[in-house]
């Protein structure tokens, strides 16, 4: 079986707070189910990802990277108040990097995102997480190039975005190949023009449990992905990728 690195999960542990986002509030999702959804995957590391419900709480994320193992790290939300210790502490709990979630909130929003993405790059290295619908990146494309290093998240969600997220993509920024249910476009040709565009660019993830998404993820969206990019790409974008931008290979 090949190796999987989940570039993108969610765990919601009914032990930790949760903030209601616009009226919604998940259900629970625990490491255990976590763990038991994927055991047929050959999924043997991840990102762990803060969601808008849980703002700037750190306890849910730390608890669940203990549980999950070396081979998963987390990326958290954080407020632009936070100090370099403070960093220093959840780079060394596992966290290697800070999500601006502009399409839900919970999160800083972009008037910090530059300051905080070359503060948090400089003192532990990490880089910066979007969460944003493609078609507002036109109008900060210039400003994104300007940062350390940069992710975003679900293909950019619509087909509308795609020119300037194949930029993007062109020029170093990562792109998450995950929440195949929430994008209104083919996925297999989305996949073959960005990494065509960088080869380094896509990393796969399942996005479980698929919070809010009209088709959560599938375990077919897997074989999608490898039919789209063959064996080769597959291996780097299900594997290779990710490892080297969480800094782990």
């Amino acid at each position: 079986m090949r190796p999987i690195f989940d570039a993108h999960c969610h765990i919601i542990d009914s032990a930790y707070p949760l903030i209601p986002n616009n009226g919604y509030t998940p259900e629970f999702f625990s490491v255990d189910d976590y763990q038991k959804r994927t055991h047929a995957l050959g999924i043997i590391g991840g990102a762990v990802v803060s969601g808008s419900f849980q703002g700037f709480d750190q306890t849910y994320l730390i608890a669940a990277l203990k549980r999950l193992g070396p081979g998963f790290v987390g990326v958290t939300q954080l407020p632009a108040s936070v100090t370099d210790s403070e960093l220093e502490t959840l780079h060394q709990q596992g966290v290697r990097a800070l999500r601006f979630n502009l399409k839900r909130g919970g999160s800083e929003q972009l008037d910090q995102l530059e300051s905080m993405a070359r503060r948090v790059h400089a003192c532990v290295g990490w880089h910066c997480e979007l969460y944003i619908d493609s078609r507002e990146l036109p109008a900060i494309e210039n400003r994104l190039l300007r940062l350390p290093a940069l992710s975003i998240d679900h293909l950019g969600l619509s087909h509308e975005g795609l020119p300037s997220l194949l930029r993007l993509a062109g020029h170093g920024v990562r792109i998450k190949a995950c929440g195949f249910g929430r994008v209104d476009f083919a996925v297999p040709g989305v996949l073959q023009q960005i990494h065509s565009a960088n080869p380094h660019a896509l990393m796969f993830g399942t996005d479980l449990p698929s919070t809010r998404a009209p088709r959560p993820f599938e375990d077919t969206d897997i074989v999608l992905l490898i039919d789209a990019l063959g064996e080769d790409g597959a291996g780097r974008v299900l594997w290779q990728n990710a490892r080297e931008f969480y800094c782990l290979s």
